[in-house]
């Protein structure tokens, strides 16, 4: 009989004029872009908290602190692989991964199989195994005014 857990993630991040974009491992071309210690990709952050909280790891901000240099600026892909390792030591695998962006623009949709694919490589998982889909705020809060973006995670991880 094997075992499961479900795992839910949030990530928020400030956009700033004239800074980089980057969501799913891909740079959008945007005049703004999210703005924190690594490449601030709200979409990464939210599915490696949801990956930490099924296997009862803590955080991302445990694991990857935003004190600590060695992640300034690094490519979330790459915590994301680190994330994924720490579940196979503990002998975890991922069922599927639930994402939701929400933001007013860009639009996500057409770049949605390179995010998956992104994510598929780094998390070891097959693309069928990914959702990601976006919506906006109606132009209501901070997300409605782009000064920030959100993103919500949900997996299944199992054990053998």
């Amino acid at each position: 009989m094997s075992k499961i857990r479900v795992g839910f993630g949030f990530d928020v991040h400030q956009l700033k004029e004239n800074h980089p974009f980057v969501v799913g491992g891909v740079r959008l071309d945007y005049h703004k872009g999210a703005f924190g210690h690594s490449d601030a990709d709200v979409l990464l952050h939210a599915i490696c908290d949801a990956l930490l909280g099924a296997a009862n790891l803590r955080d991302i901000g445990y694991h990857f602190s935003n004190k600590d240099e060695r992640w300034a600026g690094i490519s979330s892909l790459i915590l994301l692989q680190h994330v994924v390792a720490l579940l196979n030591d503990k002998g975890w695998q991922i069922g599927n991964i639930d994402a939701m962006i929400c933001l007013e623009a860009p639009k996500i949709n057409p770049h949605a199989d390179a995010m998956k694919k992104n994510i598929a490589k780094a998390a070891g998982i097959d693309i069928e195994d990914i959702s990601i889909k976006a919506t906006t705020n109606e132009q209501l809060g901070f997300i409605g005014r782009e000064e920030g973006v959100v993103a919500y995670a949900v997996c299944l991880i199992e054990k053998a």
